[in-house]
């Protein structure tokens, strides 16, 4: 099954009141404000918007929420999906159905040991449930089991499954199955080393740092396609230094604390995510206005 879905998209974080409950009206204006940097699309309801951490109604709510502040600019909107439960997954991917997103996505299950038979069955049903092109995710970090190339060949092969959210280091296991199904979209999901799947091949990412740098990952993708190297580099350089100082103070609490900086409340994190130190805060701070990013961040200006 082929996809118009190629692109870049931010994994779009949840906005949260000051006491940690969900706020549609902050989430509003979260997503006007990441969609402004010239991405192509969101990815709603995945990790980086601690889908973990909301009950399914939030996720339904949120859903809803995005697709009214998205509407008429002519962006592309991917739902996760993935719950603990199939029967929440489903309820999930319907609801996107009607909302008019264009296509789907889900986490495969690890709440326990599941084996490979039920993992492709979790995908049939999924796919199954609505005409939604479906893209499968791949993520060890999170799962904590990497599937073998022959349980995500079958699933690519499953009717409706479009692509995947390729979320590894593996990139000889990525060009294998791009190679394997060359009618398929290859998402990658690593921010830091997406010029690597780039030049494999890779049809777009979608990441967590899009939501404040999604400027620079847009101009990054087009100097992939152009095969201008030298500017390819010089942008995947100043992603990795944003990074590595992201990471010390903490992903998802650290995009929040600069996009606050920025001027756009998006809330805390919740519990048991941990708020930023006052120390953190401060980083975070000098990284909304370091000269080195501030061309490239989410804002005002852009």
């Amino acid at each position: 099954m082929e996809t118009q879905l190629r692109g870049m998209f931010a994994a779009l974080i949840t906005a949260m009141k000051d006491d940690q409950s969900f706020c549609a009206e902050r989430q509003m204006q979260v997503t006007k404000a990441v969609l402004n940097q010239g991405l192509d699309g969101l990815y709603v309801g995945g990790s980086s918007g601690e889908s973990g951490l909301l009950n399914t109604q939030e996720l339904l709510d949120q859903q809803e929420v995005v697709a009214n502040a998205a509407a008429g600019q002519g962006k592309k909107l991917i739902a996760h999906v993935g719950a603990p439960t199939l029967r929440d997954s489903i309820a999930l991917a319907q609801n996107a159905a009607k909302l008019g997103y264009d296509g789907l996505s889900a986490l495969p299950p690890h709440a326990y040991p599941f084996t490979d038979g039920e993992i492709i069955a979790y995908y049939q049903a999924l796919s199954d449930a609505t005409d939604l092109p479906m893209i499968v995710y791949e993520v060890p970090v999170r799962t904590n089991r990497p599937l073998p190339f022959g349980v995500l060949s079958e699933i690519l092969q499953l009717q409706n499954v479009a692509g995947i959210k390729f979320t590894s280091h593996d990139l000889f296991k990525f060009s294998q199955l791009k190679a394997a199904h060359r009618d398929k979209t290859f998402y990658f999901g690593f921010d830091e080393v997406y010029l690597s799947a780039g030049a494999l091949g890779a049809d777009g990412g979608i990441g967590s740092t899009y939501n404040v740098m999604g400027k620079l990952y847009a101009e990054l993708n087009v100097a992939i396609r152009k095969s201008d190297l030298p500017t390819a580099q010089k942008l995947q350089d100043i992603s990795q230094q944003f990074v590595t100082q992201l990471l010390e103070i903490g992903v998802l609490p650290g995009i929040k604390a600069i996009m606050q900086a920025r001027g756009i409340s998006a809330g805390p994190t919740r519990a048991p995510l941990c708020p930023l130190s006052a120390d953190f805060e401060k980083i975070a701070t000098r990284m909304a206005n370091d000269p080195l990013f501030s061309d490239y961040l989410i804002g005002p200006n852009l």
